[in-house]
């Protein structure tokens, strides 16, 4: 991905969120992130690092602030500074506002449906493909565990703000219009479902195929006849 890191993370509309390095190259035209925000970036994956790695050995339910907190050598206080709840480990990362930043950078008379195609590809390669494990825990977790799913539900509602106002600058629309907003939400609720379903289904299908699918359905409405 292009975009310079976010100081705060937001619930993914993607899967899996990288256990390995969350601060990729930025291009020269872009500041660089400082100090600061690297050690930010640091903390943050280190604490979902810690946690999948325990909820692997023993459950989600038997894992607790303290072992996250301990695992990832920070404080529970500082787990809690960065993530206000357990299942906001499990949802959130560093990618929605670098999609958005991706969205915004498409070239202005590209078709919308083929602009969000892209992004939601580039959500895959970077959100899935590069991690299947973490993927499929993080999904696995979704579909299992209640309050993931709830606080998942909860959460939707600051990622499609943030789509309601790139979609806005892209179509000249009001960010806070009917349309706009049924839009974005339809768009974040399709993705979730398409996760869940891999999820449900032992992940046998690509989650690729999956994306393009409801974002084809999503294009055109329910389609005549079974995929």
């Amino acid at each position: 991905m292009t975009a310079a890191r976010p100081t705060t993370p937001t619930t993914s509309t993607t899967p899996a969120t990288s256990a390995t390095p969350a601060t990729p190259a930025t291009p020269a035209d872009r500041p660089q992130l400082g100090l600061r925000e690297r050690k930010k970036i640091k903390t943050r994956e280190a604490i979902r690092t810690a946690t999948y790695a325990l909820v692997r050995e023993q459950g989600y339910d038997a894992t607790t602030i303290e072992q996250i907190a301990d695992r990832a050598e920070v404080s529970p206080s500082t787990v809690f500074r960065y993530f206000p709840t357990k299942e906001d480990i499990v949802l959130t990362d560093e990618y929605d506002p670098i999609l958005l930043e991706e969205l915004r950078a498409r070239p202005a008379d590209e078709p919308w449906p083929d602009a969000i195609r892209h992004v939601m590809r580039e959500a895959v390669r970077t959100g899935v493909e590069e991690d299947m494990e973490v993927a499929r825990l993080r999904t696995h977790l979704m579909v299992q565990i209640p309050a993931v799913r709830s606080r998942m539900m909860e959460s939707m509602s600051v990622t499609g703000r943030m789509l309601c106002t790139a979609i806005a600058e892209r179509t000249g629309r009001d960010p806070e219009s009917l349309e706009v907003r049924v839009y974005a939400m339809s768009l974040i609720g399709g993705l979730m479902e398409t996760s869940l379903y891999w999820a449900e289904n032992n992940h046998q299908d690509d989650f690729a195929a999956l994306v393009d699918r409801t974002l084809i359905t999503l294009q055109h409405g329910l389609p005549t006849e079974n995929p």
